[in-house]
Formats: C-alpha cells, sequence, structure tokens
C-alpha cells in the first residue's frame, strides 16, 4: 500500500524532475509508530510551492543537494555549530533573494516574480509562515537568533 503511494507520487511529480526533483523513497521517521515518510531531494532554487507537504496522508521529507550560496555558509567544523548558527533562518532567504533575485527568476523560469514570490519559493513554499516559527522557536530557545557575519 505505501508503495502505491510512492508510485502514484512519483507519476504525479514527475515533471518536476527536470527541474531537479529526485525522489529518493521512503523512510521510517519513527520506528515505535512506523511513520513512514517520502523522501525527496532538490536543488535550493527550486519552488517548493509546487511540492505537498504531505502526499496521500504521507509527510514529505525534503533535502536539498548541491552547493550552498554565501548566504547559508556556517562553520560545521565546531562542535556546537547548530547551537550558535540556523542554517535556514529567514535573514538568509532575505539576503539571498535580494543578491541573486535575476538568477532566481532565470532557474525557475519565471522573469515576473516578486521578492514575495521568490521567498515563498525557496523558503519551503510559505516564507511568512517560515519566519513566525523560527521567532517562536528563537523566543523559547530552541533555534539561535541570526548574527550578521
Amino acid at each position: 500500500m505505501i508503495y502505491d503511494i510512492l508510485k502514484s507520487f512519483e507519476t504525479k511529480f514527475s515533471h518536476l524532475k527536470k527541474k531537479g526533483l529526485r525522489v529518493d523513497g521512503l523512510a521510517i521517521t519513527d520506528p515505535k509508530r512506523k511513520t513512514h515518510v517520502i523522501k525527496v531531494t532538490r536543488p535550493l532554487i527550486f519552488d517548493n510551492r509546487e511540492l505537498p507537504k504531505i502526499f496521500q496522508g504521507m509527510i514529505v521529507k525534503t533535502n536539498i543537494s548541491g552547493d550552498l550560496p554565501k548566504e547559508f555558509s556556517i562553520d560545521r567544523t565546531k562542535e556546537d555549530w547548530h547551537k550558535r548558527e540556523y542554517i535556514w533562518a529567514p535573514e538568509r532567504f532575505e539576503k539571498f533573494v535580494e543578491r541573486c533575485s535575476s538568477e532566481i527568476k532565470t532557474k525557475l523560469d519565471n522573469p515576473k516574480m516578486t521578492k514575495n514570490e521568490m521567498l515563498d519559493a525557496l523558503c519551503f513554499g510559505n516564507f511568512k509562515e517560515h519566519k513566525v516559527k523560527c521567532e517562536q522557536l528563537i523566543k523559547e530557545g530552541k533555534l539561535p537568533a541570526y548574527h550578521k557575519n
């Protein structure tokens, strides 16, 4: 049954392979509850609004492939890098869009994209939602605040 869901996902979103989407298969994220997810890999410059977060009851788990631009570079050599820097901080997306908007529009084949549309496309489908969630997690001490380098 879950393999049928995966096959259906692959069929429905096969057109996104031209844009860099790779369907990696199924994975279990919670062995006790046997929670399965559909794993996909995509480039950073990809319109996430074209992918669902959930498909036929299964979460779609996304990884990003390829080199990341300088806005997303962090020093991962230190043991506690994740406590000091959050790679997907909203500010990083904003800086990247400011610097590379023409490249983003070209790669996404949409020359009329607005800044907000680019942010939504790159930032998991909804930039404002991501930003609010990050701000809340920072207040709770679960994410480090963004610091300009």
